[in-house]
């Protein structure tokens, strides 16, 4: 793809605790997260990512998907907790009240 002045670059992102998924894609502008998320769902790199029912983000704020793209954005898919984390915080102080 040659180079064009309405063309813009954003970086796709998605971390599993042993594993970490980053990679650019180069798109024309006007261009929405739901379009580069066709892109790397086609994309052998994220095979296994459930892209289609993740939540997404840019730069940490979640984000909808019909939302338009500036160049430099970074999409960020994200996966869903494997424990709840006020469950689990219940659990550690459950534990730390009991007496040795």
């Amino acid at each position: 793809m040659e180079a064009n002045k309405s063309d813009i670059t954003v970086e796709v992102c998605y971390a599993e605790p042993k594993r970490a998924v980053v990679k650019n894609f180069r798109v024309s502008s006007p261009a929405s997260i739901a379009t580069v998320l066709r892109l790397a769902a086609a994309d052998p790199t994220f095979e296994g990512v459930d892209i289609e029912h993740s939540a997404v983000g840019i730069f940490g704020r979640v984000v909808v998907p019909n939302q338009l793209l500036n160049d430099g954005d970074r999409i960020e898919i994200y996966r869903r907790l494997g424990v709840d984390p006020k469950s689990a915080r219940r659990a550690r102080a459950r534990e730390g009240r009991k007496k040795p």
